[in-house]
């Protein structure tokens, strides 16, 4: 597991141990263990060291299918009510990244995963964050959830309509079921089937992501944007 960012004109290193070796030059290990703030290359190259956080990590961790991103995450994150005490359930768990990150903000993860490589890759870097209150189960979801009172329910999978049973018996009066859905039928789909399950529709959304290129007096927006990722469907059990 990566221990210390280094960050070079806009490349970023990840170092775990031994001497990096890069396009502005070496930095021995030894300088890397001490380094706090600003450290020099052997051809004088400035970098800014790091102490490695949980989202430096997260960048690291292995990926199977595509991930959510982390401005999907988090309105997800500031709208469903969640906190230390919470506990959630996220179906299907891919690579892991939305369950990791929610470990860091609830008191417990409980995840599904039915495709036995994601499963493999998943405990990989649950095992490589050491994260204690996630777990991790190799379940179908379609074919019920074992755990109840939950506070927080979401579906990153195909067809989530044809769970909603399911969840209506397993989350708490008012918690919500969010749903990451990539195409606007499956919306109109979920929406329409939400209702005879006593799920109220709250919203859909999607988060477009545009970074700015400071630079003294040169300010514009960068032309590379993260666009449309996926839609997120909020609904609360009543």
């Amino acid at each position: 597991m990566i221990k210390k960012i280094l960050i070079n004109k806009e490349n970023e290193y990840f170092w775990e141990n031994g001497d990096l070796h890069t396009e502005s030059g070496m930095l021995k290990e030894s300088q890397i263990k001490k380094a706090k703030g600003v450290i020099k290359s052997n051809t004088e190259e400035i970098f800014y060291a790091f102490d490695a956080g949980f989202s430096d990590k997260l960048k690291e961790l292995k990926r199977g299918p595509a991930i959510m991103l982390p401005k999907d995450i988090g309105i997800i994150l500031t709208t469903t009510n969640i906190n230390k005490d919470s506990e959630v359930l996220d179906a299907g768990t891919g690579s892991g990244f939305l369950s990791a990150t929610l470990s860091q903000f609830v008191k417990k993860v409980y995840t599904y995963e039915n495709e036995k490589r994601f499963y493999k890759i998943a405990k990989e870097n649950f095992e490589s964050l050491e994260l204690k209150n996630v777990v991790l189960k190799e379940l179908n979801i379609y074919e019920g959830i074992k755990e109840k009172d939950l506070d927080l329910i979401i579906l990153d999978l195909s067809e989530p309509w044809k769970v909603l049973q399911h969840t209506k018996k397993s989350l708490k009066n008012g918690s919500y079921l969010v749903s990451y859905l990539p195409t606007i039928t499956q919306v109109i789909e979920l929406v329409k089937k939400a209702k005879e399950y006593n799920f109220m529709f709250i919203k859909t959304t999607e988060l477009l992501e545009r970074e700015w290129h400071v630079e003294e007096q040169v300010v514009r927006p960068k032309s590379k944007m993260i666009a449309h990722t996926g839609f997120i469907v909020f609904l609360r059990k009543y």
